[in-house]
């Protein structure tokens, strides 16, 4: 475990770079038919947002942490890390794709665990990372889940996933697929302490994670524009050899068809969840 603190600043932490914002100096939005330059300094002036189409850019776990809590918050669980118990070996052992992925993000797995304060209300957070192997979740994603759900039953806090992944990692084979009837059950667990479970799905939430612990949110949300659904729209496609509808599988189309109970800009996110902590607190006096 560790303390963080942010500053006005800045923010001082013992970690290298734990971010998916980009390096450098400049930064070219992937935004549909933008595609402006902006500096790296706009762009985080503006929550890593593009200034021009409001484009949301990836961001990692501890970038979300820095912009929700309260200054001062606790990660948690930082020593579990991943194991080829399968001996996987394909064009690259799991073994070298871990290494590879501990060596670019600098960070023990898909996952990290944060318990602070959110507008002077105490909250426990896991936000997944793309970065690492695609965000995938394997057997450390599924306790790290885990683990968090009992912290937050202890100090009777409500529960946020930040979800952000390409789904099951296949490298764990059915190792991995375990964790989605792990992790649903850990939050039944939760559900029947009263607490509160908010689902925040940010680009892109897909494979076994939508099809477990994204979609069972008291409150499900999402970011403009995200891509959220079980397999891709190119995957649909081919199978049912049929055009898709216009932007299927955007938050928008999910919050049209009722699977998401709003979208929220990133500039407003911590207000967002704070009004949310406000409701769920007052209706459990």
């Amino acid at each position: 475990m560790g303390w963080f603190n942010r500053l006005k600043d800045g923010i001082t932490t013992k970690t290298k770079s734990k971010r998916e914002a980009p390096d450098g100096l400049w930064h070219k939005c992937k935004g549909k038919g933008c595609g402006k330059t902006n500096t790296l300094k706009e762009l985080e002036e503006n929550y890593y947002k593009c200034p021009h189409c409001d484009y949301h850019t990836r961001i990692g776990s501890y970038d979300y942490f820095d912009l929700l809590f309260d200054g001062k918050y606790e990660i948690m669980f930082d020593n579990i890390q991943s194991k080829d118990i399968l001996g996987f070996e394909d064009l690259k052992t799991y073994e070298d794709r871990l290494k590879s992925a501990y060596a670019k993000t600098d960070l023990p797995d898909a996952i990290s665990v944060a318990s602070g304060k959110i507008n002077k209300k105490p909250i426990v957070i896991a936000a997944m990372d793309f970065t690492f192997i695609g965000g995938s979740m394997g057997s450390v994603v599924g306790e790290k889940i885990s683990r968090a759900i009992d912290a937050a039953i202890k100090i009777k806090s409500p529960f946020m996933i930040i979800s952000k992944s390409g789904g099951a990692r296949m490298m764990e084979s059915a190792f991995s697929l375990m964790q989605m009837a792990k992790t649903s059950t850990k939050l039944a667990q939760l559900s029947r302490k009263k607490l509160p479970y908010f689902s925040f799905m940010t680009d892109p939430t897909t494979g076994g994670v939508t099809a477990s612990y994204a979609m069972l949110g008291d409150i499900n949300f999402a970011e403009p524009k995200a891509l959220i659904g079980f397999a891709g729209p190119r995957v649909i496609k081919e199978t049912i050899k049929r055009d898709l509808p216009e932007g299927f599988q955007t938050s928008e189309f999910l919050l049209d068809h009722g699977f998401l109970d709003f979208i929220v800009n990133r500039a407003d996110l911590k207000d967002k969840i704070g009004d949310l902590l406000d409701l769920f607190s007052s209706s459990n006096k």
